[in-house]
């Protein structure tokens, strides 16, 4: 198959020749070759004839030179037959995913390149984070805010993700082979055998269907973030860690004790999050988070076990302390077999014989023998007993080695690797609640929600608190909701109920804007004032992105976010609390995405304070974690901007900015909402919106456990999830939900100075311009109008196609740059670069769709929903956002 690389050695494509690095170029033209000739091989020359005609029409009406317009392109794609449709989408579907791991594979190869060139002076980087806090705080007070640095991402299963776990599977092998054929030499033996292995992979992606044939479970969610702490997690944090702390110690890293705090938690929803998801139980939970438990005390003894066979120091180099004697005592009172065996293996290495013991009892703590650990504390306290004996031996280096990141380890994941959180709506608890002091007979629903309060004290008294503790109640409406979770908890388990600390979470603009005054309603429950005095007044507040959005469109939804986290963070500070604000983000501009690290340093002051967490979820748990060198960068980034955040400078650069535009961000929220609810609350928009985009398809793709919907028609948008909502409009090439009333908003201020002044000196407002200036770029209004046309509406059309022009024309002005992405020039080439092929794909899917709309069952039916399910797959992967 032709690629992009062809396009860029064209002679008018100097706008983007100097943009691509060659060794990207490079991969792309190999994987795209290999493509085509897989192509060739199963469909003939015809195949491969069709998908090139396709693609040129498509680069040509793109170009928009007037010798190709996009009706020529469309004309040739309602020509094709069901079957070619149908192969000529996965072909571009097919190709996307080669590009988008060439694309990855070459981002590893920049960080690497970097890292060997690196000085640390940047703010995007620990050290250089560090750096620029003592300038401004001191040595101290830094190292006060770096012992209290808390990243806390929190994975979940919400359905984002729109390839299939075989999918993924291929995409990686390939990209293990790619990664091979970088270290041998062109035109060798070994080159051409692994190209021939690339080409039997490819073959086995191009002939493996994309739509799932079945919907995943909580359980095989689960299983899925599992491998990301496997191939990923387990091994990069304590790199991380490493890295910082050689920043620390210098010329002493590795032979003093460490400085670098084990600064990640790890959350999960995935088996917790019940909120609209009948599939996850008290069963389910216990069984997501013993599966969890499962997996990293298998990576502990193994890395125990590893380090323990290492340790071959002698006792006459490296003396036993009197504590590693006494130590070693009680693993033999404890377990004479396991230590008669070791010890006879190892009589003159008391290190190496104390560490496998460790490792074999972590392994009993896996089977759940007697020889068990009781907590992860033992374990550390165990740990620290060999790293201090090897110290005061002399053997300095293995002290704080692998030892150490060992000990990093069991700091960071614990027995349990990820705090399982449960979440559930609010009305779920009071319904719930009600039938309980009604007494008589109790739905099943309610018997659920006592069970789950079971659950979590069963993997407390297992695996610690910290192993389940968080309760989130969604759509936390009054300090009410959150006594009854208390009050539940109590109807279940009574005096013998688990630790809990209830979290609010407020999603809509109203309950937004009530947050600070729920908050002093919580303050006065008995529990919360038992937990604040047992946990030094540490509070936690959840904030939800996605409805916020849906419920008031972008532009005020921001605004509205950030005023609320304003407020808080000076609640916090009236009543004080230790705050954490936990940031319900997704992937996607239209639910909170964005480029994650800017967001931080752009909140408003107090509200980080040295902590920030956040959701990771589908495609992005994949794009941050699915590679070690990028989740390495990824969480650096983070904890850097987390610290950052903080400093007087950042802190006092945002509160000016709000303050000085006050009165902009008054009236960008109410022209931008008046303009929003002129769209949504149009009488029919509901079903308009479900007819104009693949909204109702994308429940049949079985992308996760949970329902696209929590049970509503088509009549209302009320109860519609934000992921398919934010999903269908990215998928109709409108991406109406990252732009929709900025430009009203914006050309109702109509000052050009201000709006510039905004952009230059107010991080808000640059990151929300920015962002929208991504999602305008990935939009296409020919093809807008294709699916607009579909909902026979014209005036709710030309609403949205003028709103998008109008919000075109005011970003460039308020950025003061002549096209979109201008002063992001490597993103902008590749978008352009992927918009052509996109639209190959989008006329695809339009095609399917109005036949599904029309009736016209000259495909059949079920021909033309499985193209369409096909090209979701496809434009999911090469706009590379789903919900």
């Amino acid at each position: 198959m032709t690629n992009i690389s062809d396009r860029l050695d064209e002679p008018d494509r100097e706008l983007v020749r100097g943009g691509v690095d060659e060794a990207l170029r490079n991969d792309v033209s190999l994987l795209g070759n290999l493509l085509g000739r897989v192509l060739s091989e199963a469909g003939g020359a015809e195949l491969l004839g069709d998908v090139e005609r396709l693609r040129g029409l498509a680069i040509g009406a793109y170009e928009g030179d007037g010798s190709v317009s996009i009706d020529t392109a469309a004309e040739l794609v309602d020509a094709f037959t069901a079957d070619r449709a149908e192969q000529v989408a996965r072909a571009f579907t097919v190709y996307f995913h080669l590009v988008n791991l060439a694309e990855e594979h070459h981002r590893v190869r920049v960080l690497r390149s970097r890292d060997s060139a690196r000085t640390d002076a940047a703010s995007d980087t620990l050290p250089g984070a560090l750096a620029r806090l003592i300038e401004e705080v001191g040595v101290e007070e830094t190292a006060e805010r770096l012992s209290a640095l808390r990243f806390h991402p929190v994975l979940t299963a919400h359905p984002t993700e729109a390839r299939r776990r075989a999918v993924a599977s291929a995409i990686r092998r390939i990209s293990d082979l790619l990664q091979r054929h970088d270290a041998v030499l062109a035109g060798s033996a070994a080159a051409v055998e692994l190209q021939r292995r690339m080409l039997e992979e490819i073959d086995t992606l191009w002939r493996t269907s994309p739509i799932r044939t079945t919907r995943p479970t909580p359980l095989d969610e689960v299983r899925t973030a599992m491998a990301i702490f496997d191939q990923t997690l387990f091994e990069v944090v304590p790199r991380v860690y490493r890295m910082l702390d050689d920043s620390l110690l210098e010329d002493a890293a590795g032979r003093a004790p460490a400085e670098a705090p084990a600064f990640l938690r790890l959350g999960t929803w995935i088996g917790g999050d019940r909120d609209g998801n009948p599939f996850v139980t008290a069963d389910i939970t216990t069984e997501a988070a013993r599966i969890a438990s499962e997996h990293v005390l298998l990576g502990l003894e193994r890395a125990a076990t590893r380090i323990g066979r290492s340790l071959t120091l002698d006792s006459s180099e490296a003396r036993p302390s009197a504590d590693l004697d006494a130590l070693w005592t009680r693993q033999t009172e404890l377990a004479e077999t396991v230590t008669s065996q070791i010890g006879t293996r190892a009589p003159n290495e008391p290190h190496r014989r104390v560490l496998l013991v460790i490792a074999a009892r972590i392994a009993a703590t896996r089977t759940g023998s007697d020889f068990a650990y009781a907590a992860p504390e033992e374990l550390l306290d165990e740990l620290r007993v060999i790293q201090a004996s090897l110290a005061a031996g002399g053997a300095r280096r293995s002290a704080y080695g692998a030892l150490q990141s060992l000990i990093w380890q069991v700091q960071t994941f614990g027995f349990h690797l990820a705090e399982l959180e449960v979440r559930q709506h609010s009305q779920v608890h009071r319904t719930a609640l009600a039938e309980i002091r009604a007494g008589g007979d109790r739905a099943e629903m309610t018997d659920e929600v006592l069970a789950v309060f079971r659950s979590i004290k069963g993997l407390q008294d297992r695996f610690g608190v910290d192993a389940s503790r968080r309760y989130i109640v969604s759509f936390t409406q009054s300090a009410e909701d959150l006594g009854n979770v208390y009050a539940l908890a109590d109807a279940a388990l009574g005096t013998d109920a688990p630790t809990l600390d209830v979290i609010p979470l407020f999603e809509t603009f109203a309950d937004l804007q009530a947050s600070t005054d729920i908050l002093d309603g919580m303050l006065a429950l008995p529990p919360v004032q038992a937990r604040l005095e047992a946990t030094g007044r540490r509070v936690e507040v959840m904030l939800g992105y996605s409805d916020s959005s849906k419920d008031v469109g972008p532009v005020a939804a921001t605004l509205a976010l950030d005023a609320a986290q304003a407020r808080i963070a000076d609640w916090a500070a009236r009543n004080d609390i230790v705050l954490t604000l936990f940031h319900g983000r997704g992937g996607a501009l239209g639910r909170g995405g964005g480029p994650a690290n800017e967001a931080v340093l752009s909140q408003p002051p107090g509200s980080v304070d040295g902590r920030f967490k956040l959701t990771e979820q589908g495609e992005v748990i994949f794009a941050h974690y699915g590679d070690q060198a990028i989740a390495e960068r990824h969480i650096e980034q983070m904890a850097s901007a987390t610290l950052l955040a903080s400093a007087p400078s950042n802190e006092e650069a945002n509160r000016a900015a709000a303050e000085e535009f006050r009165d902009l961000a008054t009236a960008l929220d109410s022209a931008s909402r008046t303009r929003f609810f002129e769209l949504v609350k149009a009488d029919g928009f509901a079903p308009w919106f479900a007819r104009v985009t693949p909204m109702e398809e994308i429940g049949l793709l079985a992308l996760g456990s949970r329902p696209a919907r929590r049970g509503l028609s088509v009549e209302s948008l009320d109860d519609l999830r934000a992921i398919p909502w934010v999903f269908s409009w990215a998928q109709a090439r409108i991406n109406l939900t990252a732009w929709f009333g900025l430009g009203t908003a914006l050309a109702s201020v109509g000052d050009e100075d201000a709006l510039r002044r905004a952009y230059e000196g107010w991080p808000l407002f640059r990151s929300m311009i920015d962002n929208v200036e991504m999602s305008l770029a990935k939009a296409d209004r020919r093809l807008a109008e294709r699916y607009l046309a579909l909902g026979d509406r014209d005036e709710l059309a030309a609403l949205v196609l003028d709103e998008m022009a109008l919000t075109a024309e005011w970003v460039l002005r308020a950025s003061g740059h002549s096209e979109l992405l201008e002063g992001r020039p490597v993103l902008q080439r590749a978008v352009r670069l992927r918009s052509p092929y996109v639209d190959a794909l989008s006329l695809l899917q339009l095609r399917a769709l109005r036949r599904v709309r029309s009736g016209d069952d000259s495909d059949g039916t079920d021909e033309a929903k499985r193209l369409l399910l096909f090209t979701v797959n496809g434009v999911a992967a090469g706009i590379q956002n789903t919900g």
